[in-house]
């Protein structure tokens, strides 16, 4: 990394947040010297969410695929979890922080990463409860396996991120809640496996959340995900510090889904394409605490129903988004194929949840995912929803001046439509606006 990139990044920073920097700095150094520590068995009990509904679902593909950025990948491929596919190049295992990713000389982190976010082991696992096949839940367990061993902690491009941290811990408690391992821990090999490796990791992606926290002009996304993260690991598995980390993780969440959007639900990262991976933290975050008995704030959830009126307001007549800012196009879990449109599935998500109709006014329907989160009976809330809303208007033009948006619709038919979408906002969030 050049001297001049260093420069520009110390020009953003504040006097705080440079103590913060250097702080971080002096603990980067002290656990590089731990970076490795095999995990260890720890104390845990699990608490079964009952959060989603796989045995509603009819739709499973028995051999998902892994999409990297113009290839297709089947999980067994996997031999190295630090292998670039797109370039033929690996990372190296050395500690994490000391990686410079900045550069093409071990290839792309992105295309490590996008693999290494385990998406495919919800499907796998669904793909069990569809076939009572058992060599799913091997292939799932080997899997893991794999990862733990060529992953040891804080070693490797795997721990670099702690979005990835976040969204990997995301995709474990879907996996878990899928299987249902809490029912099948009178098996000894899975008991042995689930104790001895799959634990253990979870634990300490739980350890590098609450360590490695997005402050500052890192404070957008990032932080997002990792108490997304936590709070579903802590929600889901009670270990001695869950309690604590719970109640930080939601305390996080409550205020940052206030403070990275606009009093209208706009992200203020001004990227559209982040409103999907943003909103599935926010989402997946409020059906775990309802699960859990510790439901979010009314103001919580009367800020997600701003965020899906935005996305209702913003998309053309064919469920298009207007592509402003950064194209991450990232996902942090998949139930079905992986060009599902989930901007208007998060409209599914906002009729049922909210039971408001307003959310039917398109042409949708009601996809798999919102079937796993609310089964046959949130699609009998969808139909009812929707036949009140059968006349419905066509959309009009709206504007967000405050923010910025500016929204034109002339539409002649359900089907067809003159469409603007002006961008007059700010450059994104915070003092490097690293995503608008």
């Amino acid at each position: 990394m050049s001297l001049s990139w260093y420069l520009e990044r110390l020009k953003t920073l504040s006097v705080r947040e440079t103590a913060f920097r250097a702080k971080q700095f002096v603990q980067f150094r002290l656990e590089k010297r731990k970076a490795g520590e095999k995990a260890a068995k720890v104390s845990y009990t699990s608490l079964p969410l009952h959060l989603l509904h796989p045995d509603d679902v009819d739709k499973v593909n028995l051999e998902p695929q892994i999409h990297l950025f113009g290839i297709t990948k089947s999980p067994d491929d996997i031999k190295d979890w630090s292998y670039d596919f797109l370039t033929g190049k690996r990372f190296p295992q050395v500690y994490a922080k000391d990686i410079n990713m900045r550069t093409d000389q071990y290839g792309s982190a992105k295309h490590v990463w996008e693999y290494n976010r385990l998406l495919f082991l919800p499907q796998l696992a669904l793909a069990y409860r569809k076939t009572k096949d058992k060599t799913y839940i091997d292939r799932i367990f080997s899997l893991i396996e794999s990862w733990s061993v060529q992953n040891p902690y804080l070693i490797g491009i795997n721990w670099h991120s702690n979005i990835e941290i976040g969204v990997r811990l995301i995709n474990f408690v879907l996996t878990w809640e899928i299987l249902d391992i809490d029912s099948m821990m009178e098996d000894v090999k899975v008991k042995k496996f689930v104790d001895d490796i799959w634990i253990p990791i979870i634990y300490q992606h739980c350890k590098y959340c609450i360590s490695h926290p997005s402050f500052y002009s890192s404070a957008n996304n990032h932080l997002i995900t990792e108490y997304a993260g936590l709070f579903a690991a802590s929600s889901k598995w009670k270990f001695k510090e869950s309690e604590k980390w719970n109640v930080y993780a939601k305390k996080g969440l409550e205020k940052e889904i206030i403070l990275q959007h606009s009093k209208n639900g706009i992200n203020k990262e001004e990227a559209a394409e982040y409103i999907q991976f943003i909103t599935d933290f926010f989402l997946i975050s409020m059906l775990i605490a309802d699960k859990s008995n510790n439901s979010f704030s009314a103001g919580y959830k009367e800020m997600l129903k701003k965020i899906f009126s935005y996305i209702n307001n913003v998309l053309d007549i064919k469920g298009n988004i207007p592509r402003y800012g950064d194209e991450d196009d990232g996902r942090l879990f998949l139930f079905e194929d992986f060009n599902m449109n989930s901007f208007e599935s998060f409209l599914v998500t906002g009729a049922v949840y909210f039971k408001d109709e307003c959310f039917t006014e398109r042409d949708i329907n009601f996809d798999q995912r919102n079937l796993m989160f609310f089964g046959k009976e949130g699609l009998k809330i969808f139909n009812s929803l929707k036949e009140k809303n059968k006349s419905k208007s066509l959309q009009n033009s709206v504007a967000y001046p405050e923010e910025g948006h500016f929204i034109f619709k002339k539409q002649e038919s359900e089907c067809k439509e003159i469409y603007c979408h002006i961008d007059a906002a700010p450059l994104g969030y915070l003092s490097i606006a690293a995503h608008g």
